[in-house]
């Protein structure tokens, strides 16, 4: 083995310890960076895998005017198309009584086919296959299952045969909502289609295979999807039409013919031949009649979704989405701290071996044969750090986060190595450590052997500003002295701590941020802004007084404010935004107490304009409009009118538009009526929230309640959704704070040994030689913190507005929790790093050290 090869092994073995924190803190960063890049589209192919295999729809038509087969063969005559037709509706059943989505199996079926999780498929009669996500209420093989007698069914009572997941279900916590019973979608089921009593199908399945291949939350797949559907609908909605009108007309003619009859059946004519002369010149108005009622019918019985729109799909999609506008940030911010440490801890290397190089450049080496000497140590020590971090983190945190996601059906879990992160990963952790040797090689070898082998003489001390303040400077004691001079004596390390300390700080702090944050969204949305615990939507025509009543007869309820609701299309300098909320009181201008509006940019109360329309602040945004601006408001009705904005509102969840009852009167015409009650109540359960929707919802005047707590519910799992990363981020970021804080001591202890030597041999005890220098790092360290709560916050922000998605807003929010864990581990690991390094200054070789030089 070549001289300056054994010294390279030498060098590791002699200073293992420097060698293991760097291999550690690039590995740290490293596998952050890898891991947390490699979870958002770990997450989208897991469930892409999942969902092609179980051949979930693209796109699927809810009719309640039915599905005929010409339909179905429409819908396929386009070219790339899958389609059947299923028996579906929603029911009620069960042993509380739920809400149930229920579907008629039919063998054979391709497109969203039944995964098995145990016992089997119905195929007699009697049997049902229940949602797995009912074992939750108890349900188990062999025991019946009920429904009621509404739900007109060929019998009522079944057998459950087995427990299967939909890929048209996701997510456990969610089925969607129905306007029977309560409301809620408690969970699928399916039995043999033979037994709905139904003479058409009413869910129409829609696959394209071309394009199952493609990302499903990407817009590539999003665009080819609509282009395909753009034709589908026109074929199924013309077939539509065709097979409606033609039933019309013949009912038409039908009702036509017998009242023909009845009126010529005193006459001694035959009474059909009559019939039939009398209607035939009527048959041309019977067609229009058709055509007219046929389209009218049509037009309100045809409801198109995308996977978007299914349960828990768009949660999930919005999760991956929010990981990876994280990644983008976080995991970046802590590999810069990572690679800054590295940096200067290669370059400190480097420099303590001049008189090495010294003497090797005396003994005739050549430059770059004593330069590949120190560039291959840190090339060993980044490869090593890199490599381990790149696996580790590519395969490790993908796999925790999907298995954390226990909210959603069991996943086919994906997690390809990303190798154009991988690579990119590996050269940043090779210019951190290979570019930091080469810098200081350079450098070091543009001097002479006789310089090399002298030690670099100290830098001066000077008077620092603490001086001038003569009456602190004089109370403080010799030691103290030192140490505050040393501090600005060592610029370079003194502002490599601080930003050391500072950024691991900062790190925690931002881990604690996001979920605060998150969490505050629901926080703020429903206690500073929405006072109101659910949404009553009353029958067409129908008064709020009848729903009063009902609402009265429970003890949680508070009061009720009557407004009027729609849905509308804002619109706004080429921008528009669809299914926004319009909310106006039944009288004067005030929504409150249900609702506070305060300005985003005073918090001042805003009252709404007598002319004029006040916003959210991010209905806002996605119009970029302002105060002053005019956008004009669409309803679903086909009413429109343009509004100037007179005010832009606080709000954190959706988008709403208030107006004034004026106002409102201005869109709607004066026959609009107040359509929806606002309703307050005493916090209850939501088996009592239940029971109250049931209530309502058999009431004639009622149509449709919402609750609050489902939103809340909806936060809640977002926020929940995050907590394996985030608890990722604080642990690797307190690891790597702590990796930091000692490397960056031990620096300073081997640059200073000769020094802490000499006030040893001076007569020094060993805590005021300990004290002597750990106390520069408890002030570097106080200081260090204070600048990573500012660091924190910013970062925080950042990430947030990355993470942000249309309808969501999330306000920077760090818990007390979060300032004082950062604090307290940043205070804990400078006590254990000054112990450390305690120990170690007393095991120092006086003599040794202070020969060092000769």
């Amino acid at each position: 083995m070549k001289p300056l090869t054994k010294n390279l092994w030498r060098n590791i073995r002699d200073s293992l310890g420097r060698f293991i924190a760097i291999v550690i803190i690039i590995m740290l960063g490293v596998l952050l960076f890898v891991g947390v890049k490699a979870t958002g589209p770990a997450l989208k192919d897991s469930l892409n895998t999942t969902v092609k295999a179980d051949h979930l729809a693209d796109s699927q038509l809810l009719a309640t005017t039915g599905v005929s087969k010409a339909q179905v063969k429409a819908a396929e005559s386009v070219s790339g198309v899958q389609a059947e037709a299923v028996k579906f509706k929603y029911v009620i059943g069960g042993r509380a009584s739920d809400v149930v989505a229920l579907y008629g199996y039919q063998k054979g079926t391709t497109i969203n086919r039944l995964h098995l999780t145990s016992g089997q498929l119905p195929t007699q009669a009697n049997q049902i296959v229940l949602d797995t996500a009912a074992k939750k209420s108890g349900y188990q093989l062999g025991q019946t299952h009920t429904f009621t007698g509404g739900s007109k069914l060929a019998r009522r009572t079944f057998k459950i045969s087995g427990f299967a997941d939909s890929p048209a279900y996701i997510e456990d916590t969610s089925r969607g909502s129905a306007n029977i019973g309560d409301g809620t979608v408690r969970y699928f089921a399916y039995i043999p289609a033979s037994q709905m009593k139904m003479p058409v199908a009413s869910q129409l399945n829609i696959r394209f295979p071309a394009l199952q291949t493609r990302d499903t939350f990407s817009n590539r797949y999003k665009d080819a999807v609509a282009t395909k559907m753009k034709l589908v609908k026109q074929r199924v909605k013309a077939q539509g039409e065709k097979d409606l009108r033609a039933a019309v007309y013949a009912n038409i003619v039908k009702t036509a013919t017998a009242k023909a009859q009845a009126q010529l059946a005193a006459s001694g004519m035959p009474a059909a031949a009559v019939a039939d002369q009398a209607i035939k010149p009527q048959l041309s108005t019977f067609q229009q009649q058709a055509t007219v009622t046929a389209r009218k019918q049509l037009s309100t019985s045809l409801t198109w979704q995308t996977r978007e729109d299914l349960p828990g799909f768009g949660d999930y999609g919005g999760s991956a989405d929010r990981i990876a506008a994280i990644a983008n940030v976080f995991p970046v911010f802590f590999f810069l701290v990572a690679a800054l440490i590295t940096f200067t801890t290669v370059g400190r290397m480097v420099e303590e071996a001049r008189a090495q190089i010294g003497t090797f450049k005396a003994l005739g080496y050549g430059k770059w044969a004593i330069a590949r000497n120190y560039l291959a140590y840190a090339a060993l020590a980044g490869l090593l750090g890199g490599i381990i971090g790149v696996f580790a983190g590519n395969l490790s945190i993908p796999r925790i986060v999907l298995s954390l996601y226990k909210n959603y059906i069991p996943l086919q879990q994906v997690v390809s190595l990303q190798w154009p992160l991988i690579a990119l990963s590996l050269l940043l952790a090779l210019i951190a450590t290979l570019g930091a040797a080469a810098i200081v090689v350079r450098n070091e070898l543009t001097e002479k052997p006789a310089t090399l082998m002298r030690p670099r003489a100290p830098k001066s001390a000077k008077r620092i500003l603490l001086e001038r303040i003569t009456p602190l400077w004089s109370r403080l004691s010799f030691n103290q002295k030192v140490s505050y001079r040393n501090l600005f004596r060592y610029k370079s390390r003194l502002v490599m701590t601080i930003l050391g300390i500072a950024g691991g700080t900062a790190l925690i702090l931002t881990g604690f941020g996001i979920k605060d944050s998150i969490t505050a969204t629901g926080v703020q949305q429903y206690g500073d802004v929405i006072h109101y615990q659910a949404i009553v939507r009353l029958a067409d025509g129908k008064k709020p007084a009848a729903a009063r009543d009902i609402l009265a007869k429970s003890k949680a309820y508070r009061s009720a404010g009557t407004v009027s609701g729609a849905v509308a299309k804002l619109s706004a300098k080429g921008h528009s935004l669809s299914d926004v909320n319009l909310f106006a009181p039944a009288n004067g201008n005030d929504l409150e107490p249900y609702v506070s509006l305060r300005s985003t940019a005073s918090n001042r109360k805003l009252t709404l304009p007598r002319h004029g329309i006040v916003i959210t602040s991010k209905l806002a945004k996605a119009l970029n409009v302002t105060t002053g601006d005019t956008l004009k408001v669409a309803t679903t009705n086909g009413q429109s009118k343009r509004f100037t904005i007179k005010g832009i509102a606080k709000n954190y969840v959706g988008h709403f538009g208030y107006l004034s009852n004026t106002a409102y009167h201005q869109l709607a015409g004066n026959s609009a009526k107040p359509n929806t009650l606002l309703v307050r109540l005493q916090p209850q359960s939501s088996k009592q929230n239940d029971r109250l929707a049931k209530q309502l919802l058999n009431h004639h005047a009622i149509v449709g309640i919402s609750f609050t707590t489902t939103a809340k519910k909806t936060l809640s799992n977002m926020s929940g959704m995050l907590d394996p990363i985030v608890l990722i981020f604080i642990l690797l970021s307190a690891i790597l704070s702590f990796v930091v804080l000692y490397n960056l001591n031990n620096i300073n202890v081997s640059e200073r040994i000769r020094e802490l030597s000499t006030i040893k041999v001076l007569g020094f005890f060993d805590r005021e030689v300990t004290m002597y220098i750990s106390r520069e790092s408890i002030v570097l360290t106080v200081i260090g913190i204070v600048f990573g709560y500012l660091l924190g916050n910013l970062l925080t922000a950042y990430i947030l507005y990355q993470a942000e998605t249309e309808a969501v807003v999330f306000p920077l929010t760090i818990s007390i929790v979060g300032y004082l864990t950062a604090t307290l581990l940043m205070l804990a690991f400078t006590g254990v790093v000054t112990w450390l390094t305690h120990r170690r200054l007393q095991r120092v070789d006086m003599v040794e050290a202070l020969k060092s030089n000769e």
